[in-house]
């Protein structure tokens, strides 16, 4: 068994954070919500953890039955981590703590973001409202990534892989400038003037798939610092 600390305590709640509640764990479980990786790939989506601890983490998830280790078939010969079935049932609680995180009234202090991050921060921000009677799906090229996205019935369906018969395609370089342009800081006229957003040559599809991913308005906690004093790590006034 990995050594790891625990809470020694029979709540559920508390049996949950002994399992995933390691620094990096359920990091490790976002990265593979939309499919197998090698464990390169797990690197490369996790650049701050180091080797050790990534494979410890693995270990730990592995012994907890979150997540398993697979060996492709010839010619390929590699191995893959993916979530087991129960593994699987994390992607909603990992959404819903997305959505909270994404209402902070303090912004994270890193830009920073992986490719199935701001993947999966769709699902975190979808409004099915705005959605409404939609049905389409489009394809995301994400630098040499490419995912499915389906909207039906104020529902959101997310797969890697091209999409057949999507109604738009977007591609951008990388995840940052997507993040970008669903936070209104890089405007979307702007983005494709300058190249880094392309489209499959119609502009409105590609707004209205945009426009189903609105940011929250910070929680407004009372007592909380403005996000541009947090930043500047200036002290609220009194």
């Amino acid at each position: 068994m990995v050594s790891k600390r625990t809470y020694g305590d029979a709540c559920r709640f508390a049996h949950a954070l002994d399992l995933v509640g390691e620094r990096w764990a359920l990091l490790v479980v976002r990265e593979l919500l939309l499919g197998p990786k090698r464990f390169t790939d797990l690197r490369a989506g996790l650049p701050h953890v180091s080797p050790n601890i990534l494979a410890e983490r693995l270990r730990g998830l592995e012994e907890g039955a979150v997540v398993r280790k697979r060996k492709l078939p010839p010619p390929y010969g590699s191995s893959v981590y993916e979530l087991t079935e129960w593994g699987r049932e994390l992607e909603p609680i990992v959404t819903q703590l997305g959505a909270w995180g994404a209402r902070s009234p303090i912004p994270p202090d890193s830009q920073e973001i992986s490719t199935d991050s701001i993947v999966l921060a769709l699902r975190s921000l979808f409004d099915p409202e705005i959605a409404g009677e939609t049905e389409a799906t489009y394809e995301l090229r994400i630098g040499e990534e490419g995912f499915r996205v389906g909207v039906a019935r104020g529902e959101l369906d997310l797969a890697r892989g091209p999409a057949e018969d999507a109604q738009a395609t977007l591609s951008v370089p990388d995840a940052a400038t997507l993040a970008a342009i669903l936070a209104g800081q890089l405007p979307f006229d702007e983005a494709l003037v300058s190249g880094v957003l392309e489209t499959d040559g119609a502009k409105q599809p590609v707004k209205r798939f945009l426009r189903l991913f609105p940011m929250p308005e910070p929680c407004g906690c009372e007592g909380s610092m403005p996000p541009a004093e947090a930043v500047a790590g200036v002290a609220p006034s009194a």
